[in-house]
């Protein structure tokens, strides 16, 4: 009998999971990752969303524990969060710094679910790794999920070939309805649990407030774009991101009006007024961290540069450094500095970059 070492969050995606896996005639082994310290690093109190007699993760592990005590099977438990600051939390805080939108949920299945927990599973004599992710795969190719809705492809997208060797996404073939009628129909304890939203480590917590605790806000000016008037102030750039529109600290003006640029240098927030405005679009951008999980290098292809974002078609120049100039004809809406710009064909995801430089006719963005 092969054995499975299945990531458990205490959602009802990973229970699930677990419980097709044994279906399949799997041993299955349940790993749970504790990967922040909600007591040290945030601050709760005063959270109406938040029960301050147990943090969100410990809530999180006694769910998990729960599934598999109903399922019969070992739940393990280990500890990732110093590995967690020094890979994670540390890139995070960086990219903010630089005026960049960093997505942290890559950087955690590259270097903690897809690393330190196969490392982790193997020492429990895994033949295979699973999670709860919506993904499938072919071979040795990564594609979407059957639920496009939920489909996660975007996120794994900076793991390596071998990173992805012998991992199983139970739930790729399901859409999430299904994944929850099986939930009630074998009364798993997550069956009713909401799904997790945002990032991570902030969970329900207010962002700018949760921040504040690692960057000082650092107030600016606030620039029209078009007439270079300063119309506010805003409490520190690392607290919006490009297309942002809504709590941007513009008062008085009912008029809509979107985050378009930052200058980190002399700490302005560029704003842009109307319904669409044009300094939101861009048809070409550079990207570094190049990560390829498939052997081919394709010309033409499509990209997501967000992860709820279109499919754009995109045409690729190989540079050297590990980069890439993407060039997008028909235009793309906020594609913004430190995201991922993931890299598809057909079904199939090829890999990812991150984004480095936004272009508009080959000239650089100055206010990006």
């Amino acid at each position: 009998m092969k054995k499975v070492v299945i990531g458990m969050s205490g959602g009802v995606d990973s229970s699930v999971a677990a419980y097709l896996l044994k279906e399949q005639g799997y041993e299955v082994i349940a790993l749970f990752m504790r990967n922040w310290d909600s007591m040290v690093n945030s601050d709760i109190e005063g959270n109406p969303n938040l029960d301050a007699s147990i943090c969100p993760q410990e809530q999180d592990y006694n769910d998990a524990l729960e599934v598999c005590k109903k399922l019969d099977i070992p739940l393990h438990r280990v500890d990732f969060v110093k590995e967690y600051w020094d890979y994670v939390f540390t890139y995070f805080l960086d990219e903010l710094k630089k005026g960049r939108t960093p997505n942290p949920d890559l950087m955690c299945n590259k270097y903690i679910k897809f690393d330190l927990f196969i490392k982790e599973a193997r020492k429990l004599g895994a033949d295979y790794i699973a999670t709860g992710h919506y993904a499938r795969i072919e071979g040795n190719r990564l594609l979407r999920a059957k639920d496009l809705n939920k489909d996660q492809t975007y996120f794994l997208a900076q793991l390596t070939p071998d990173q992805l060797k012998d991992v199983l996404f139970p739930i790729g073939e399901l859409t999430k309805p299904e994944v929850r009628e099986i939930a009630f129909r074998e009364n798993l304890a997550t069956a009713k649990k909401k799904d997790s939203t945002g990032i991570c480590f902030i969970g329900e917590r207010n962002y700018q407030k949760f921040i504040s605790n690692y960057l000082k806000p650092n107030p600016g000016d606030i620039i029209d774009i078009k007439t270079n008037e300063v119309i506010g102030k805003h409490n520190g750039l690392m607290n919006y991101t490009i297309g942002q529109r809504r709590n941007v600290g513009i008062s008085g003006n009912l008029e809509k009006h979107f985050v378009v640029g930052k200058n980190v240098e002399k700490n302005i927030l560029y704003v842009a007024f109307g319904e669409d405005p044009e300094e939101l679009y861009s048809n070409g951008c550079l990207i570094d961290n190049v990560n390829f999980i498939c052997s081919s290098r394709h010309t033409f292809c499509t990209a997501k540069f967000r992860y709820r974002g279109p499919d754009v078609g995109v045409q690729l120049e190989y540079l050297e450094n590990n980069e890439i100039m993407v060039r997008y004809p028909d235009g793309a809406k906020a594609v913004t500095p430190g995201q991922a710009c993931v890299l598809y064909l057909g079904e199939q995801c090829l890999g990812s970059g991150i984004i480095k430089t936004v272009y508009k006719d080959d000239e650089p963005l100055w206010y990006l």
